[in-house]
This record gives structure tokens, C-alpha cells and sequence, in this order.
């Protein structure tokens, strides 16, 4: 059955009509989207340039820092475009690719939170089975796993979308493309797919969250039987992960987790999981990292001595 689209383009409304409020956010947001990239790129290198590259947690960092970049890339640069420019239009296939990239590399980031909290409840409950169980083999699985997740998530919420017919308005009240938005304005009874996309989305938010609320649990109540100085560097750790899955899950799950229509504040909670969130990640899991910070220090001075040395 041939889907009806008789508009090429939508309108997104953004964030505000205001210039001078447009003025504030393109400059607020162009500096979140700079220290995202260079927060994320510098974690990124350090670990693929020392042997921390080597440990499941890091890895599973690398992992998170380039898939933040990706994620972020796909919405921020659009954003800052329309807040200098004015011009709030995106194009049909720029919209569904939107729609694609934001869900695709959205939950890859997921299932790699989901992987990075089982490697910190294996390290600390089952410590001697650790280096069999968190194998190169098993983690290189795991990595592939989450993209493939992401893949069989994301097909599936692009093809819905593709097929919803707009032969009427075509303004978004967002500041990009997502699946509440579009059901919206779609000139069809889209009940069924606000549904599916629930179902899809926010009930696997909800629980995977729950999975990791559970096995943070776990680890806590594990760490009584283990030293002050265990306790202590364990809690460190962990304090950081948990930081960022409330981070980005909350905003997430309170934005898909509920009937299909859109709301004013879906903007505002947005923010937190496409630009606020992935910005802190670096800072959060490097602030109280005394290994991370310490292979950062020798990665970047090793890097300028040797540019010093060929000039």
C-alpha cells in the first residue's frame, strides 16, 4: 500500500521563538557541543593509546565516549545551525535519518551502560572469576550484541515511521525529528503505532533500568564483605556509572514511558539525553579516576614531547 507524503519538508519549531533566547542557546550550546567532542575524543585516545585499553571497563568507555560523539552529532550540529541561521526546515529524508541515527546509536548507548554495570557487578562479586568471565572474546561479543541490539531496535522504528502518511501540517514541535512528534502530525489514526513505540522504547527503558537499579543493589550490598580501601574505590566507581544511567535514563523514560502524544516540556527533558548527559559523561567518569586521569596525563604528554622533539 503506497504511503501518502505530499510535503518534501518539515518545519521545526525549536526552542523558542525569541531571538534573544536563540542568541543564549547558540552560544550555550555550541560551548556544551565543544566540550562534549573534546571531553569525549580526549578520553577516547587516552584509552586506545595506553594500556588501559586493555581493561573491560575501559573498553567499554572507548565504547561509550565514541558512541556519545555519534549519538550527540546526529541532533547538536542541526540545532546550532537553526538557532544561528533562523531557518528551522529539515528536509523528509533528513528527518527519518534523524529519527534512524537518535534510536540506533541512542540504544547501542544503552546496552553499553547495560554492559558496563555487569562488568562492575562480575569485578566485585565474583572477583576471582573475573579475567575468565570478561574475557577480549566475551567483551568483543558483548560490544557486537549492543549493535546489533541497536540495529533491531532502530529498523523497526524508522519503518513505522516511513510509512505514516503527512499530507497536512508539517510542523514539528521539537527541535528535531522524533517518533512522538511525527505521530502528531501524521494525517492518520496513529494510535496503534504510539503503542508499539511505547512498547518498543519506553518498556525496554523501564526494564533495563531496573535491571541496572538491581544489580547496583547487589554490588552495594556485597561491598559490606570487602576492605575500607575496596569499599572505598569500589563505591567510587560505581557512583559514577549510577550518576550517569539516572542521567540519561530519567529524562529518557519519562519521555517515551507514557501515552503516544508530545508535550512543551519533551524539549527541555530532550536536552538531558542528547546533549547534557553525554557532555558530563567524560567529567563524570574521570573526576574521581585516578588510573583514567593518570593515563590521560602520560598519553598527552607523551603526545607533546614528541611534537616538541620533531620541531
Amino acid at each position: 500500500m503506497e504511503v501518502q507524503r505530499n510535503i518534501s519538508e518539515f518545519i521545526l519549531l525549536g526552542l523558542s521563538d525569541d531571538k534573544n533566547v536563540q542568541i543564549f542557546c547558540f552560544l550555550l550550546f555550541l560551548l556544551c557541543f565543544v566540550a562534549l567532542l573534546v571531553g569525549n575524543s580526549l578520553i577516547l585516545i587516552s584509552i586506545l593509546c595506553s594500556p588501559l585499553f586493555h581493561q573491560p571497563m575501559y573498553y567499554f568507555l572507548s565504547q561509550l565516549s565514541f558512541l556519545d560523539i555519534c549519538y550527540t552529532s546526529s541532533v547538536t550540529p542541526k540545532l546550532i545551525s537553526d538557532l544561528l541561521q533562523g531557518t528551522k526546515t529539515i528536509t523528509y529524508d533528513y528527518c527519518m535519518f534523524q529519527v534512524f541515527t537518535m534510536h540506533f546509536f541512542g540504544s547501542i548507548e544503552i546496552f553499553i551502560i547495560t554492559t558496563m554495570a555487569f562488568d562492575r557487578y562480575v569485578a566485585i562479586c565474583r572477583p576471582l572469576h573475573y579475567m575468565m568471565i570478561m574475557n577480549r572474546t566475551k567483551c568483543n561479543f558483548l560490544i557486537l550484541a549492543a549493535w546489533v541490539g541497536g540495529a533491531a531496535h532502530s529498523f523497526p522504528q524508522l519503518s513505522m515511521t516511513m510509512h505514516l502518511p503527512f499530507c497536512g501540517p508539517n510542523e514539528i514541535d521539537h527541535y528535531f525529528c522524533d517518533i512522538f512528534p511525527l505521530l502528531k502530525i501524521a494525517c492518520t489514526d496513529t494510535y496503534m503505532t504510539g503503542v508499539l513505540v511505547l512498547v518498543s522504547s519506553g518498556a525496554i527503558l523501564l526494564v533495563i533500568f531496573v535491571i541496572l537499579f538491581l544489580s547496583y543493589a547487589i554490588i552495594l550490598l556485597t561491598l559490606r564483605n570487602h576492605s575500607v580501601e575496596g569499599r572505598h574505590k569500589a563505591l567510587s566507581t560505581c557512583a559514577s556509572h549510577i550518576s550517569v544511567v539516572v542521567l540519561f535514563f530519567g529524562p529518557a523514560i519519562f519521555s517515551y514511558l507514557r501515552p503516544p502524544t508530545a508535550f512543551p516540556e519533551d524539549k527541555v527533558l530532550a536536552l538531558f539525553y542528547t546533549i547534557i548527559a553525554p557532555m558530563f559523561n567524560p567529567l563524570i567518569y574521570t573526576l574521581r579516576n585516578t588510573e583514567m586521569k593518570n593515563a590521560m596525563r602520560k598519553v598527552w604528554s607523551h603526545i607533546l614531547f614528541s611534537k616538541e622533539t620533531y620541531s
